[in-house]
């Protein structure tokens, strides 16, 4: 019998108001990845860090903690299909996301990305919805967001407070739900609704 994965089986459900930030970053602290952990590649594409001075090759890029601050406040776990969703959301949410980049960067982690972080059919349908659904998000950049000042705060109230619609959100959880209901990161997302 092996024992699970924690990065398999960690996520915060959207439905959880109360936790903090900091609390729930914390849970996912013990076990993450760190910056230096992640692939060069998906630094070089996906990090603010490497982007050459006036070229945002990639709209929403960001640092690993905001985005680990991202999956939290979104309801995502660690899976590739949430990576996907997490990744296209913050995209989106910039409303800046042209189709050229957008399929530029599904090339990249279609066929660039290592092994294990490949998005592949399935996923890209995720990522190109989660573009989609944080263009017509009334939310802030999430890439954006200073995170600090809420690390006290809880979840409902960020969510409330950078305009994030957990309706938007659990309406979108229900069809990627049915579209996929042998998907534990697509199943699962309606805990406590």
């Amino acid at each position: 019998m092996h024992s699970p994965n924690p990065a398999e089986e960690w996520f915060v459900p959207l439905s959880e108001t109360r936790l903090t930030l900091r609390q729930a970053h914390s849970q996912l602290a013990a076990f993450g990845l760190k910056q230096e952990d992640v692939p060069l590649i998906i630094q070089l594409v996906e990090n603010p860090k490497f982007d050459l001075p006036g070229i945002d090759l990639f709209h929403g890029a960001a640092d690993l903690e905001t985005h680990d601050f991202i999956h939290i406040l979104l309801g995502r776990g660690l899976l590739i299909k949430d990576e996907a969703f997490v990744i296209g959301f913050t995209m989106g949410s910039t409303n800046r996301v042209s189709t050229t980049e957008e399929r530029l960067f599904s090339l990249i982690t279609r066929f660039v990305y290592p092994k294990g972080y490949r998005f592949s059919q399935e996923d890209l349908q995720v990522y190109r919805d989660a573009v989609r659904l944080g263009y017509v998000s009334d939310c802030k950049p999430l890439a954006e967001i200073d995170f600090k000042p809420y690390l006290d705060w809880p979840l409902g109230k960020i969510r409330q407070d950078i305009g994030l619609e957990v309706d938007l959100l659990r309406a979108y959880y229900a069809i990627e739900a049915r579209r996929y209901p042998e998907i534990q990161e697509s199943t699962r997302n309606l805990v406590g609704f």
